[in-house]
């Protein structure tokens, strides 16, 4: 499966193992060998959900301007506190960005910790987007069966919102009632896909609401024809390099717990009190249409501001060591969550394109042990994989770079058709912990599902539901013992 030669470099992998370090280096050495292969230089494209926003360097581990070596780093720090940004958007801007850099003749790397955000760059096929070649209702096209009948049993509010789509998603802290409303007009249309989205997920369900209505068509209909693409193997857009770099979770446990400390030391307590700051004031809320701001998604889901408002609230010796060794804990679970969607996604996408060639060339760096072994194992593989990559020439196997590429190369096998990850990916209501209808409690199923089931607020309220129908049944039984004597 020839591409176009429009090369492209992705490093994934999780936080704190050296990604951006990587990609600096990797784009020094194309400036340096600019003769070699016709590159006039390299820039960095951010692929990290949290460095898009402005400011909160340390919260969200953004390379020190100082350490950057002069190479362009792109869609990093722009957006502001409250803002949403999906992944539709920044695969949007970074086509984008890559076009403009091919047309300079300009290397992209592109680096982060948000894998799926790569994955769905290099793979076209698996996002539910609106897509301009689309046939809309207004222009004549069939409106299926199944989308008429869905909207007859509509009830009329439910109705009058369809007809009346807002024009930008409403925030979920702002307007809760609204943001509810959307998702159950969704679930009454299309309940496949409204499993996919949590209610306070407006943007999304908003998208799957207009993809409904301009095309008169299911969005899980339109899932199940991406399938059948996916099923074939997925074409990627660009010729690409993907550098997964390493390091053993024991080891790289300890860096994480003390980058941690480091953060506190350089002012992540600073930044959160500012983050709340905004989000407290109620000039904030005045935003206009059409850029919303919602202060419970986006930077507000980061690690260390929820573990430190806490902390915040009550401020003691001993509040301060559990917000730190909550935050660790919290550190080292987004690792582990990392490493398991490249396992268990991007592999199996990589594999499913290169049942036939190595198209989509992937490397996993052993980057466990620092010093001089980094710079062997890491940097050294690296610069020598990308100058193959670039000069055309035949790469070497990715599976005998060392032991724990062999190990964790191994195919997966994980379905990534996109029928099968909306299925396995639905929202499950935790009925304990809703305390009020319209603002159920939403958890994805599988891992999360299990973990929420163990948490001390989900145990307590499930006692006491428990306690309170037990009473409930208590009292019926005296009743009934009292009419029958």
């Amino acid at each position: 499966m020839a591409l176009p030669y429009r090369p492209i470099i992705t490093i994934c992998g999780t936080t704190g193992v050296g990604k951006s370090k990587l990609a600096i280096d990797l784009a020094q050495h194309v400036v340096r060998n600019c003769r070699r292969f016709g590159w006039r230089g390299a820039k960095i494209i951010n692929a990290d959900s949290m460095q898009i926003y402005r400011g909160l360097d340390v919260l969200t581990n953004k390379i020190p301007e100082g350490e950057r070596a002069g190479v362009p780093h792109l869609l990093m720090g722009f957006k502001q506190p409250g803002e949403q940004y999906v992944v539709g958007e920044w695969v949007q801007d970074t086509i984008k960005l890559i076009n403009e850099m091919h047309e300079n003749q300009e290397l992209p790397i592109i680096v982060g910790g948000t894998s799926y955000w790569i994955q769905h760059l290099i793979f076209p096929s698996q996002l539910i987007h609106k897509d301009p070649s689309m046939s809309k209702i207004s222009d004549g096209a069939v409106v299926s069966e199944m989308f008429k009948n869905a909207v007859h049993a509509l009830s009329p509010d439910l109705l009058n919102l369809l007809q009346n789509l807002p024009r930008e998603a409403p925030s979920a802290k702002i307007d809760p009632d609204k943001a509810f409303q959307m998702h159950q007009l969704l679930s009454a249309l299309d309940p496949i896909i409204s499993q996919r989205w949590h209610w306070k997920d407006t943007r999304k369900v908003l998208r799957s609401l207009e993809i409904a209505k301009e095309t008169g068509r299911l969005p899980s209909t339109i899932v199940a024809e991406q399938s059948s693409v996916v099923a074939e193997g997925s074409k990627p857009r660009y010729s690409t390099l993907t550098f997964w770099l390493y390091a053993e979770p024991t080891i790289l446990n300890e860096r994480l717990d003390a980058r941690v400390d480091d953060m506190i030391s350089q002012g992540l307590i600073s930044e959160v009190k500012k983050l709340r700051e905004i989000a407290s004031d109620q000039k904030c809320f005045d935003s206009s249409p059409s850029s919303p701001v919602d202060y419970t998604l986006g930077i507000y889901q980061s690690i260390g501001y929820k573990e430190f408002c806490g902390y915040l609230d009550a401020l003691s010796e001993t509040a301060f060591k559990e917000a730190c060794e909550r935050m660790k804990i919290s550190t080292r679970q987004y690792a582990k969550r990392q490493i398991s969607w490249i396992r268990n996604k991007l592999l199996p996408a990589v594999h499913a394109a290169n049942t036939q060639d190595n198209i989509v060339p992937l490397y996993l760096l052993d980057a466990t042990t620092l010093g001089d072994a980094w710079v062997q194992n890491v940097q050294k593989t690296a610069f020598d994989i990308q100058d193959a990559f670039l000069g055309r020439q035949e790469l070497p196997d990715p599976n005998l770079l060392s032991m724990t590429a062999s190990n964790l190369l191994k195919l997966v096998h994980k379905d990534v058709n996109p029928a099968f990850v909306l299925k396995a990916r639905k929202r499950r209501v935790c009925t304990a912990c809703t305390t009020q209808a319209n603002r159920p409690v939403m958890i994805e199923e599988g891992s999360e599902w299990d973990i929420h089931l163990k948490t001390r607020s989900h145990r307590r309220l499930e006692a006491k539901n428990l306690h309170i129908l037990h009473d409930g049944q208590t009292n019926m039984s005296n009743v009934s013992d009292t009419a029958s004597s």
